[in-house]
């Protein structure tokens, strides 16, 4: 006699939804290492590529570390409603494409999605659902340690991108988590944003992201 199958009959073999979770910080906090890291360790996640038009800096990668376009490309992407969110920062555009999102979500795959504090704010209340992380540095010092050795700012720039990260940082209650990105350890930034994904895996009331 066959033997029945119990896989997949367990009445605790519930269906996970995938997740969208909204990673932010203030400018200098290490947000892009954190994404390549997690890429160079094969996480299943979906990292969104942002769109910006800034310049591109030195060793940064086009359509990789971000898509940099024209301010009238970024312009054309907000009016035909391609952006999930968009924001003007240090005087650069910088926005989320809304389709890879939406494609990543159908198919079932959880998404990552870099931003800045009003980016998040906008997401959170067209998604309310999304999991919503917060990346802080050690210390202020450390954080205008790590904007100094970019030698991309004045030092006018550097004392706004202090000023901004200490108003970023009030914005907190909007946030579900904090990780605190210590130099050299970003492995375990890392792994603490991977287990966050675990835990609301493991909620008995799914987050439910419809886009």
């Amino acid at each position: 006699m066959k033997k029945a199958s119990h896989e997949s009959q367990s009445p605790f073999s519930l269906p996970t939804k995938p997740l969208l979770v909204v990673l932010s910080g203030p400018s200098g906090v290490g947000k892009d290492a954190l994404l390549t890291r997690m890429k160079e360790l094969g996480s299943p996640v979906k990292c969104i590529t942002t769109v910006t038009t800034r310049a591109q800096r030195a060793k940064e990668r086009d359509n990789v570390d971000y898509h940099f376009v024209s301010e009238r490309k970024f312009q054309e992407m907000i009016k035909n409603n391609e952006l999930l969110e968009w924001a003007n920062v240090y005087g650069n555009w910088y926005g989320v494409p809304k389709q890879p999102v939406k494609q990543a979500l159908d198919r079932g795959q959880d998404v990552l999605v870099k931003v800045d504090t009003q980016g998040a704010a906008t997401i959170k209340k067209i998604l309310p659902e999304a999991v919503f992380i917060f990346v802080i540095p050690p210390s202020m010092a450390e954080l205008m340690t790590r904007v100094k050795q970019r030698h991309t700012e004045s030092p006018f720039d550097l004392a706004l991108r202090v000023k901004t990260a200490e108003e970023e940082i009030k914005q907190l209650p909007l946030f579900d988590y904090i990780v605190i990105n210590k130099r050299g350890e970003i492995d375990l930034a890392v792994s603490e944003i991977k287990a966050i994904i675990t835990a609301e895996k493991c909620r008995v009331s799914p987050r439910k992201i419809a886009l």
